[in-house]
């Protein structure tokens, strides 16, 4: 089988297409014949030394769909050629992906191939940002950062879905406030005056919820960009920064709350949690609360050229690899 891996650290020209033994599932395991790979900013994170990477030779990927081509001993509730997207720790750039059976979803009816691959790590993530993690009450506003890309795409039909009283969206360039004004924001910020704009824009009250996927500086101005009893979540460190720590100096004064959610983390350890929140969250594209556009989809083969856009930092939406013909 064709496969995508890298043997160093680098940029997108280490990714290099591999031919591979196509793998077996093990117990509590499937195998997956891929249709399409979806493309995180993760992928990227994994080529520099020190993030997650515990080996080389490295194959990305963290989501995939198609269709089941074989079962592990143990595993009862999903059969051959049954039609999945799945959620992996590493491993979807390539045609055949082994999957744990807890981590993968059969597509609900009229959900196609393509369009489910774009779903495991985003919309599940958006999802527990807002409700599980976030707690967002109608009439609350939000600020979430990287409107434009993929999770921001959704927390922002989300938000709104749920009635928040206002949706801002911080975005690294201006050239890419059009395409979160379409996906449920209100106002545009720029990342470098985020802070003054929120307050302005707010009256000087500042938001009920930030979502934080940058880290660093970025979060400690976020912290400050909250209301009273104002809550942050951070979900990543795209930024590579130090982690800042917060403490009882930030937090007690105006009651304010910091929490954190990692998607892989948590199919690590609650699975069945995350198999519910997946539920939930797929539901809301079923029934078109939350539509999330394909803005740009390479072969396999180029899977550098995917990384080489996103790591540009000037793609939206969501970017896919076609595995399958």
């Amino acid at each position: 089988m064709r496969a995508v891996e890298f043997r160093e650290y680098g940029g997108p020209e280490v990714l290099q297409l591999v031919q591979a033994e196509t793998p077996e599932p093990g117990p509590g395991q499937v195998t997956i014949d891929a249709a399409w790979a979806g493309v995180n900013f993760a992928d990227l994170k994994a080529r520099a030394e020190g993030y997650r990477v515990t080996s080389l030779p490295y194959r990305p990927g963290l989501e995939v769909s198609g269709r089941i081509r074989a079962v592990g001993q143990g595993v009862d509730r999903l059969r051959p050629g049954q039609e999945v997207a799945a959620l992996v720790g590493s491993g979807a750039y390539a045609e055949v992906v082994v999957a744990e059976a807890a981590t993968v979803f059969p597509l609900p009816e009229g959900l196609d191939l393509r369009t489910a691959a774009t779903l495991p790590t985003v919309v599940p993530t958006a999802h527990a940002l807002l409700h599980e993690v976030g707690r967002l009450r109608a009439g609350e506003t939000v600020l979430v950062h990287g409107a434009a890309g993929g999770i921001g795409t959704v927390a922002g039909q989300l938000a709104r879905a749920a009635g928040a009283g206002a949706v801002y969206g911080v975005v690294s360039s201006t050239a890419k406030a059009e395409h979160a004004f379409e996906h449920g924001y209100d106002e545009v910020f720029t990342a470098d005056a985020f802070p003054d704009d929120v307050r302005r824009a707010t009256g000087g009250r500042g938001v009920d919820l930030v979502l934080d996927p940058v880290g660093g500086d970025t979060l400690r101005r976020g912290l400050g960009a909250l209301s009273v009893f104002g809550r942050l979540v951070s979900f990543g460190n795209a930024g590579g920064a130090e982690p800042w720590h917060v403490g009882q100096p930030e937090l007690y004064a105006q009651g304010r709350s910091v929490a954190g959610f990692s998607i892989l983390a948590l199919a690590q350890s609650a699975p069945e949690a995350l198999r519910s929140l997946a539920e939930r969250a797929f539901r809301t594209v079923t029934d078109d609360t939350v539509t999330l556009p394909v803005t740009a989809e390479f072969p396999l083969s180029d899977a550098a050229g995917a990384h080489q856009l996103m790591g540009g930092r000037t793609s939206t939406g969501k970017l896919l690899l076609r595995v399958a013909d």
